[in-house]
């Protein structure tokens, strides 16, 4: 009988041990379950995050228009972005470049900000040859009778040469700051023409007709710069 006892208090025992056991490695197998994974949380943090805002805003901003040179006249619209101009360079093949810009051309009209009172012209060599960008645009706002005065003071040290692709900027400025200009008009439609190398008069390309922003006002002291090489050049007049 006592070798009985022992043998059943051992197989207790035993099936005992057993039990803690299994309860113990249950409870370790639900911790990992419920704890949260370093990849989870990091997906999480990243849906969270705000997307990058796309890249600044041309400068020159707000509303434009366009034409194109040699052509028919121009239709409202947005310009194209502009890539830079060669002041001074030769052609694509090192040969000089005395081909005025005129044919094969766009020419876009921007309203900015800064300076008040101005606009912006974008000259983009639309063709598959190098052009120059001689002195300035001649200007005629709706029916005037004689071309916008030019600034001479904006004339730069190179003629401005484009090649195919690049772009020239001249800046107007629509009216005087301190109001000292007269007879004041709404202007509606602007002619752009071109100068040829000696200055004299256009070139033989048709004028780029543009329509001009709603509200664009001009009056005697509206003027025009030379055509520069670059946008920031363009609007420091």
């Amino acid at each position: 009988m006592r070798n009985i006892r022992t043998r059943t208090s051992a197989v207790a025992a035993t099936a005992l041990l057993a039990a803690l056991s299994l309860t113990a490695c249950q409870g370790d197998g639900k911790a990992a379950v419920g704890s949260p994974s370093a990849s989870t949380t990091g997906g999480q943090d990243s849906a969270a995050a705000p997307s990058t805002p796309a890249a600044g805003q041309p400068a020159g901003g707000g509303d434009t228009a366009s034409g194109t040179g040699g052509g028919t006249g121009g239709t409202g619209g947005t310009g194209g972005k502009s890539g830079g101009s060669s002041a001074g360079k030769g052609g694509d093949t090192g040969a000089a470049v005395t081909t005025p810009c005129g044919d094969r051309v766009k020419v876009t009209y921007s309203k900015v900000s800064r300076p008040i009172n101005h606009g912006l012209l974008t000259l983009t060599n639309t063709g598959s040859k190098a052009c120059n960008a001689y002195h300035a645009p001649l200007l005629r706002f709706d029916e005037a009778q004689a071309a916008t005065a030019i600034n001479d003071d904006s004339r730069p040290q190179a003629v401005v040469t484009l090649l195919p692709g690049e772009s020239a900027y001249a800046s107007i400025m629509l009216s005087s700051a301190d109001g000292s200009g007269t007879n004041g008009s709404t202007a509606k439609k602007l002619a752009v023409s071109f100068a040829p190398r000696d200055g004299g008069g256009s070139t033989d390309a048709a004028p780029a007709g543009i329509t001009l922003p709603a509200g664009t006002y001009i009056d005697t002291t509206t003027s025009v710069t030379y055509w520069q090489s670059s946008m920031e050049d363009a609007l420091t007049w």
